[in-house]
């Protein structure tokens, strides 16, 4: 399947920013949660609808990746850090991980 790219603004979910997408946009970048809306990217096709949150952080500089893993139904989906998120945001993630 191709990715399909959607421009769309949202309200996160979890925390309540407001986010101005740019077709590429899949995750708040503040706070780094998403919602299981895909199959594949873009296309919108999953009903499920969970929050899905940040739970690992993968891989090295300069190419991280952000694990999400939805509350709803369990479906684990990986996206690559984008160039807006929170600094902090992705600091404490791999801060929390580190803890565990």
């Amino acid at each position: 399947m191709t990715f399909i790219r959607n421009v769309e603004d949202f309200v996160c979910g979890h925390c309540g920013a407001s986010v101005r997408g740019t077709g590429y946009t899949n995750h708040c970048p503040k706070c780094l949660w998403s919602k299981h809306v895909d199959v594949e990217p873009g296309d919108r096709a999953d009903s499920c609808g969970g929050m899905m949150e940040s739970t690992a952080l993968e891989g090295s500089t300069p190419s991280y990746r952000i694990v999400h893993t939805c509350l709803k139904c369990g479906a684990t989906r990986r996206v690559d850090v984008a160039s807006q998120d929170s600094p902090e945001s992705i600091l404490a993630l791999s801060g929390k991980l580190a803890s565990k």
